[in-house]
C-alpha cells in the first residue's frame, strides 16, 4: 500500500481534494477525526487536556468544546504547542496502527492522510508521498472567513499561526493549486492519483525486488 499526506494550510480546499481521492478508490483518514476521539471525554488526552485548560473547555456533558479550544490556541502560541505535543505523537500511533491493520486486509492500493498540520508535526517522513495544497492568500482568507463566519483579522490570525505555505512546498511530492476553480482542483487531483498510482506499481516492484533478493540469499 502506498502511504500518502495530503496537507495544506487551513481553507485551502482540502475537502475538495479528498472527495475526489475517496470516489477513485482510496482510502481516507482524517487526522481531525483521530484527534477527536482522543479527546473524548475519560481518555487520557481529555484528562491531560482539561488539567491543563481547567473546565472553561467544557460542553454541559463533558466533552470539549472545540471552538472554545481553538480559540484559544490560535491565540495563544504556547498554548498550541503544548496541545500538539499532546496529540500529535498520539495521533501518529493510531494512524501507524490503521496503516497496518489495512495493509493486512489488502483492501487498498493508496491510503490518504488528510490533517493541516503533517509537516508541522513532523510526520512528513512516516509518508512514501506529500500533497501540498496550496492556493492565493486572499483567497484563502476569503474562504476562511465565509466558512467561520469570521472578520478579515480573525482569519489572518488563524492562517499565521500556520507554517507559512512557501516553506511547505519543498516537502512536496505533488502540489496541488486550488486557486482557481473546484473544475481545475478536481482535474488536478486525477492527475495526482494517476502518479500515485505509479507510485503504488513501483513500491510494489521495488518490494517484490527485494524479496526476490532474499529468497536468492537463503536458497542460493
Amino acid at each position: 500500500m502506498l502511504i500518502v499526506a495530503l496537507t495544506g494550510g487551513i481553507a485551502t480546499g482540502k475537502s475538495v481534494v479528498v472527495n475526489v481521492l475517496k470516489e477513485l478508490g482510496c482510502y481516507i483518514q482524517g487526522a481531525d477525526q483521530i484527534a477527536h476521539e482522543l479527546m473524548e471525554p475519560g481518555k487520557h488526552a481529555w484528562k491531560q487536556i482539561v488539567a491543563h485548560f481547567g473546565p472553561r473547555i467544557l460542553n454541559e456533558d463533558k466533552t470539549i468544546n472545540r471552538s472554545r479550544l481553538g480559540s484559544i490556541i490560535f491565540a495563544e502560541k504556547k498554548e498550541r504547542a503544548f496541545l500538539d505535543k499532546l496529540i500529535h505523537p498520539l495521533v501518529l500511533e493510531k494512524k501507524k496502527e490503521i496503516v497496518h491493520h489495512l495493509e493486512k486486509e489488502r483492501l487498498y492500493k493508496i491510503f490518504v492522510s488528510e490533517a493541516a498540520l503533517t509537516i508541522e508535526a513532523g510526520f512528513a517522513g512516516f509518508f512514501d508521498k506529500v500533497i501540498v495544497l496550496f492556493c492565493k492568500k486572499e483567497i484563502q482568507v476569503k474562504r476562511l472567513m465565509e466558512r467561520d463566519k469570521i472578520s478579515r483579522a480573525a482569519a489572518l490570525k488563524k492562517i499565521r499561526s500556520q507554517m507559512d505555505p512557501k516553506k511547505k512546498l519543498k516537502y512536496a511530492d505533488y502540489l496541488i493549486d486550488s486557486s482557481g476553480s473546484i473544475q481545475s482542483t478536481v482535474e488536478q487531483t486525477e492527475r495526482v492519483f494517476r502518479s500515485l498510482m505509479m507510485d503504488y506499481e513501483a513500491k510494489c516492484a521495488k518490494k517484490s525486488l527485494r524479496k526476490g533478493k532474499s529468497l536468492r540469499r537463503n536458497f542460493g
